[in-house]
């Protein structure tokens, strides 16, 4: 390492501006020093490119080189080190239905849900949701991230965007510890949508893929669970009940 020094001091001594000379003293370094090093001496020669008006040049005038490039070398470990995570923090099963108390019904024909009015005797034909809660990597207020599988099933909802026209799917999972961790730069993030508390086991569901479109159901009976902006003529609100 000294011989690496030294010749660091010698090829940047070449490059001083007239009246400056750099010394290296024989201390334990590492490469993070000789990076501060070769950073002070780049700025030292920009700001000094004019004519050296004083040979003066005492340890207090490397500090505001040395604070900035401190600074610089955070934001590049900021900028450089691994993405955000949203990380799973358990599951609970839940009954869910719109606020038209239309429950939601699965339609194995068209691998649909569909919001329909059951009558006496058929709660059976109701789906119960697997719902997976997530730590936010940036919290957003009243929010919760979270995710939607169909109990006894691999299906979880997701919602894809298509030439600027997100829609929403059943999509079977067949590793679902991939749903453990979700890097919120990758496209898993299609699986996550944002559950937000409006009252009493009221909430809204908004896409993590596509901000400020809902999981909705339309105004008619037994039509299929779809999602929609908040200027829709359709119904964004769900009551989640935990089931024991």
């Amino acid at each position: 390492m000294d011989f690496k020094m030294s010749y660091v001091a010698e090829e940047w001594s070449l490059k001083m501006p007239k009246g400056l000379d750099l010394e290296v003293l024989h201390h334990p370094v590492t490469m993070k020093s000789v990076a501060h090093l070769i950073i002070a001496v780049n700025r030292l020669m920009t700001s000094t490119s004019g004519s050296v008006l004083s040979t003066d040049f005492q340890d207090e005038n490397l500090l505001p080189i040395r604070v900035k490039s401190f600074l610089e070398e955070d934001s590049i470990i900021a900028r450089t080190g691994p993405p955000p995570q949203f990380t799973s923090r358990g599951e609970i099963e839940c009954t869910v239905t719109d606020s038209q108390k239309r429950s939601l019904v699965l339609v194995q024909s068209s691998m649909e849900l569909h919001a329909v009015m059951l009558q006496g005797g058929s709660d059976d034909r109701k789906v119960h949701l697997n719902m997976s809660t997530y730590a936010h990597p940036t919290p957003i207020a009243e929010t919760r991230p979270v995710a939607l599988g169909i109990k006894g099933t691999n299906l979880y909802l997701s919602c894809h965007e298509d030439d600027d026209n997100p829609s929403l799917h059943l999509e079977e999972v067949t590793d679902k510890n991939s749903l453990t961790r979700i890097s919120a730069e990758s496209d898993m993030v299609r699986f996550l949508f944002y559950k937000r508390d409006t009252g009493r086991s009221i909430s809204t569901l908004m896409s993590v893929r596509c901000p400020d479109w809902y999981i909705s159901t339309a105004q008619d009976d037994d039509q299929v669970v779809e999602v929609c902006q908040e200027t829709a003529p359709r119904y964004r609100s769900f009551n989640i009940q935990r089931q024991s």
